[in-house]
């Protein structure tokens, strides 16, 4: 819709992960080294959480990119709490045909599958998405479904990915085998004001479009309400530059963040962040940009209707 009006070749706050976006904060670039040291070392379990849309998954997908051709590769996204039994999903996965009722048999063709990727020399990578969703006898399945793994023969890789749920489900005394095998484990957190700054101009650099179409005063209120969550700030970005192509504007500013966000908590989705003015006459007189930016700076929650 606004493409061609901004100059784009693409959409640059899509919601869908894609790797060609991935911008690279230090909290990521250290996720993304730490995700490749475990794979490159052939750890048998790596755990990584963060916040819904954080960016978790088109990280995994960035690196899986870079090692696919090594590594064959099965995911798991059905984890809700009638997740039924493991093995014909982690079948599934691997698009491994199978008849068979029998859970011995299942864990058999499994194994020969395991054996059969090692003498190719290639890595058998399992990620199970969304894991903070799976019971403990699940994950203890999962445990024990590592064991084909022995001494410095390492056929299986398992990469769980989930919420900070997932860390404190891992915590629990029935799982102190499973934490005990967990190789490599990495949280990631949300964007810095800066962090975000930096990541509304990359993703617009990437799709062709110029980077000074969010001003500064526009990139501090998607900070305030997206307290720095990639989805989020996708999610704001890429309603601001459609409300901005219907009133033919080429730069963005704070006015018209403020306007999706109220759009949105009017319109009974809660998703945002910090609290809105309801008062745009006093909206209009104001001086936002350096007062919400140095409110941001100092990690001070406050109204926008007090910063006037």
């Amino acid at each position: 819709m606004y493409t061609q009006f901004f100059g784009l070749t693409k959409k640059p706050f899509s919601l869908s992960p894609d790797p060609s976006f991935l911008y690279l904060s230090p909290i990521h670039k250290k996720a993304l080294t730490t995700l490749k040291y475990g794979l490159v070392s052939q750890a048998s379990i790596t755990v990584i959480t963060g916040e819904i849309g954080s960016g978790k998954t088109t990280l995994i997908m960035t690196v899986l990119g870079k090692v696919e051709h090594k590594c064959t590769v099965g995911l798991i996204t059905n984890t809700h709490s009638s997740f039924g039994d493991l093995l014909t999903w982690v079948l599934a996965a691997f698009n491994i045909p199978h008849e068979t009722k029998n859970k011995a048999e299942r864990y058999q063709i499994f194994t020969k599958f395991l054996a059969e990727e090692h003498k190719k020399q290639r890595r058998v990578i399992l990620i199970v998405d969304e894991a903070q969703n799976m019971d403990i006898e699940t994950l203890e399945e999962l445990r024990l479904l590592s064991n084909v793994n022995i001494a410095e023969h390492i056929k299986l890789q398992m990469i769980l990915v989930g919420q900070p749920e997932l860390v404190d489900k891992l915590n629990k005394p029935e799982l102190i085998q499973f934490a005990q095998r967990i190789s490599i484990e990495y949280h990631l957190k949300p964007l810095s004001f800066d962090e975000t700054q930096n990541y509304i101009v990359h993703r617009l650099k990437v799709a062709g479009g110029d980077p000074a179409v969010f001003n500064e005063a526009a990139t501090a209120a998607v900070f305030y309400y997206t307290e720095g969550v990639p989805r989020l700030i996708n999610n704001i970005c890429d309603l601001a530059m459609v409300f901005a192509f219907a009133s033919e504007s080429k730069i963005i500013g704070w006015k018209t963040i403020v306007e999706v966000v109220n759009e949105r908590k009017t319109g009974g989705i809660r998703r945002f962040k910090g609290a809105l003015s309801t008062e745009p006459s006093l909206m209009d007189r104001a001086t936002e940009a350096e007062r919400l930016r140095r409110a941001i700076l100092d990690k001070t929650k406050i109204d926008i209707s007090k910063a006037i």
